[in-house]
């Protein structure tokens, strides 16, 4: 039966880990759901479509649209199928996407007239047009992988004021390598996992964006280095500030970061991960394994970035004192903020595969899937001890005394008390930034973010040639 869509709503439930009883964390409320504002861009312009995030908004449930679209995450499968559930008895037609349904699709079927596996570029178009002329598949799956001739993303439908950093930006999907823990290795089967827009394309999304700070939410963002060193160079003289992530690898490979860096780049995200070569090793990391990770971190300090570093505890090769060494390499190295996992088998990865057949997962309650709770069996260690040193190591790392320590790592004055600002504003102020974001007054703290990320030496405009680069930039002590 051919089905007239008049109003559409796309649906991000909050993540567990995202309703604290006691205040609402700011990482949730950093970015708009960008994957839904591009499937907006496919609706005919005579669709009522809106756009609701739990995360910033509470979601209204009386209301019938013709077509309700939800993403769905580990951690919150099982409210979105409630939610699915809920608006196919009001007789709405119900489609599910995301990376757990991509993983687990036999589950989600369970709660939608369509499911989406892998991105939805290609799918997402066709699909609207089967369900007008009332041939909709219950199965769509991604065989075309391209960002050719993307219509323009519907930021009209993003509520830019309950956002700290509304200008978001994906100029690539996927990553060009394959750790075996990584949920999103398995969404882009089937494909190509790893592809970027024309550089043309980025640099036009990029300049129709307000003010001068931008996020950019690649997995990799120098993950295809000839992309990459086009689109920095359009970018210079642009004005913006950024930031985004990549690896180590990446970081010592090239001029890139320097070329960034004139760009606008402030601070990065870098997946450190393990300070051990078998944790490397477990993982199928081999982009890290041999790499010196105080010369990754000497060159970002040299060009003045900030770093968000990541680690995972939990590896076989890992014992209690993993925490403490980690936290002291990571303030003594001058890691401005971090971002600490427990090991997490997600389902579809290698990880899983491995764990299940040797009988150590635990739980398969995903709302338990957060990268805070310990749901298989660690090997070097009690799961009790492997929890309660994650939970240490975040307490220790954001201590006042560890940020001051971590700050005077950098040689630069202004380095040091942005490196001490940024931190202690990131994990200090819960309750204060809960206060911001239920007034709805994130878009007033914007300037101060943007003045965080002013840069620390003069590379407003052009890159920091290589050449002023110290040989121990490229080599280990």
């Amino acid at each position: 039966m051919k089905r007239q869509i008049r109003s559409a709503k796309l649906v991000l439930l909050a993540l567990t880990e995202a309703t604290s009883p006691y205040w609402r964390p700011i990482k949730y409320s950093l970015f708009p759901p960008l994957g839904l504002a591009t499937l907006a861009a496919y609706f005919d312009e005579r669709v009522d479509v809106t756009i609701v995030d739990e995360h910033v908004e509470t979601i209204a449930l009386d209301d019938t649209p013709d077509l309700v679209v939800i993403q769905v995450y580990i951690t919150n499968a099982s409210r979105a199928y409630r939610l699915a559930d809920f608006y196919r008895g009001k007789g709405s037609y119900v489609a599910l996407g995301g990376l757990h349904v991509t993983s687990l699709p036999d589950e989600a079927a369970r709660h939608a007239d369509s499911i989406f596996l892998g991105p939805g570029e290609f799918t997402f178009p066709q699909f609207l047009n089967d369900l007008a002329e009332g041939c909709a598949k219950t199965v769509y799956s991604s065989p075309i992988r391209t960002l050719d001739g993307l219509p323009p993303i519907r930021r009209d439908l993003i509520k830019r004021h309950l956002y700290l950093v509304p200008n978001s930006i994906v100029v690539s999907r996927g990553c060009p390598h394959h750790c075996n823990f990584c949920y999103k290795d398995g969404f882009f089967q089937g494909g190509r996992t790893y592809y970027t827009q024309r550089v043309d394309d980025a640099l036009a999304e990029i300049a129709r964006l307000p003010g001068r700070h931008l996020y950019f939410l690649d997995d990799h963002l120098f993950g295809n280095p000839r992309f990459a060193r086009a689109l920095f160079d359009g970018m210079r003289g642009m004005g913006r500030i950024f930031q985004g992530a990549a690896t180590v690898d990446s970081i010592l490979s090239s001029d890139l970061l320097e070329r960034a860096v004139g760009a606008g780049l402030r601070s990065l995200f870098v997946d450190f991960e393990s300070l051990s070569p078998t944790g490397l090793a477990q993982s199928q990391k081999r982009q890290n394994l041999g790499r010196d990770y105080r010369a990754v971190v000497r060159r970002l300090d040299d060009n003045g970035v900030m770093i968000n570093g990541s680690f995972v505890f939990g590896f076989d090769g890992d014992d209690p004192s993993v925490f403490a060494r980690t936290v002291d390499w990571a303030i003594d190295n001058g890691i401005t903020t971090a971002t600490f996992h427990i090991l997490t088998p997600y389902p579809c990865t290698g990880l899983f595969a491995q764990m299940e057949a040797a009988g150590r997962i635990v739980s398969r309650d995903w709302d338990r899937y957060d990268t805070r709770t310990v749901i298989f069996e660690p090997r070097g260690m009690s799961a009790a001890e492997l929890k309660k040193g994650y939970d240490w190591a975040y307490r220790e790392f954001y201590r006042w005394r560890s940020i001051a320590r971590a700050s005077s790592a950098h040689e630069s004055l202004k380095h040091r008390i942005k490196h001490f600002a940024y931190s202690a504003g990131w994990k200090k102020f819960e309750p204060a930034w809960n206060a911001v974001i239920r007034l709805q007054r994130l878009a007033h703290m914007r300037p101060f973010l943007e003045a965080l990320l002013s840069p620390v030496c003069a590379v407003d405009d052009e890159p920091v040639a290589a050449s002023h680069l110290s040989i121990r930039d490229f080599f280990p002590d």
